[in-house]
């Protein structure tokens, strides 16, 4: 918690990382592995909602049952509703990165590039959310969590290296790369403003319903520009990823995530989204009959080490 009263924000920030980010409990891995799971299979789920109804509505549909059921729960554990201006504009800041934006560049971007080097691309977010931290923040990184991060990466990189490899990097995979690139941009900076916010005392419950509400808000802006059509595929396979994507990847996924941020920091929670490619392809191998490669096994082994290296406690002095 952040000490209240007429501490500057400076002292905030310096004392936060002191008290929290070294602690890694039962509770907060369990977290993490929420995490990286509810995440790490969404990737099939948004594979599933693409074709029939446009990517800006398919993400509208999502978020507005996922802030629907984060005010239920807001409501009914009594959680603070009203907010200073300069708090909803931060709120309206987390809705545009986290809730909106970032979704649909990675949802286009994965129209014209292969599944595997989009998740390549957004697991440079534990890359991005370190450098971010250092700009915004003045986090510096420990060498061991920047060293971590990197060595995932790049197993994450010797684990697609047939589809990086093989993407034909024409304008349109360009334009995809880029859109990719953009997404996770604002992803890690939704985690940097998702971290004010919670350093300014906001409950997490609330600070998400509101921020899931903007970016609702957003999505029916830009599908009304669009002319988008407000359907929805009638079909078992778009409904079940729609309420999964919704309860799971964006209601539990999100809370589980963004505590991790408020214990963690930026640079270790966001090492989470190297490990999402790995579960999906996990369960690739179990639905889909993927065929594991040398490649594939090293870039395994080198992930979960990174993934050592980024949560493991610092040895005592």
């Amino acid at each position: 918690m952040v000490p209240r009263g007429r501490h500057s924000m400076s002292h905030a920030t310096a004392a936060m990382p002191a008290q929290n980010l070294n602690r890694i409990d039962g509770s907060t891995l369990g977290l993490y592995a929420a995490t990286v799971f509810l995440w790490g299979v969404s990737w099939i789920g948004i594979r599933a909602q693409l074709g029939v109804v446009a990517p800006e509505m398919s993400v509208l549909w999502r978020f507005l049952l996922a802030a629907v059921l984060m005010w239920g729960w807001v409501l009914a554990t009594g959680h603070k509703v009203r907010f200073a201006l300069a708090d909803h504009l931060r709120f309206a800041a987390v809705g545009c990165c986290l809730f909106s934006f970032n979704f649909i560049s990675f949802y286009y971007g994965g129209l014209s590039i292969p599944s595997g080097l989009l998740s390549v691309v957004f697991s440079l977010a534990s890359v991005f959310n370190l450098v971010l931290g250092f700009v915004i923040f003045r986090q510096r990184p420990e060498a061991r969590v920047a060293l971590g991060g990197v060595i995932g990466v790049l197993g994450i990189v010797f684990l697609f290296w047939p589809e990086i490899t093989g993407a034909g990097f024409n304008a349109a995979a360009l334009q995809g790369l880029a859109l990719c690139v953009m997404g996770t941009l604002f992803f890690c900076s939704g985690n940097m403003i998702s971290t004010m916010v919670q350093r300014r005392g906001a409950p997490l419950l609330s600070a998400t319903a509101w921020g899931m509400t903007y970016g609702c808000a957003v999505l029916l802006a830009l599908n009304l520009v669009r002319g988008n059509a407000f359907i929805i595929e009638p079909t078992v396979k778009y409904v079940g990823s729609l309420l999964y994507l919704s309860v799971g990847a964006s209601v539990l996924a999100f809370m589980s995530y963004l505590t991790l941020l408020r214990r963690l920091g930026a640079a270790r929670a966001g090492y989470a989204t190297v490990l999402f490619p790995i579960v999906a392809l996990t369960v690739s191998t179990l639905i889909e009959g993927y065929v594991w490669t040398w490649l594939a096994v090293i870039g395994v082994v080198l992930a979960l080490v990174g993934n050592v290296l980024v949560l493991r406690r610092p040895s005592a002095k």
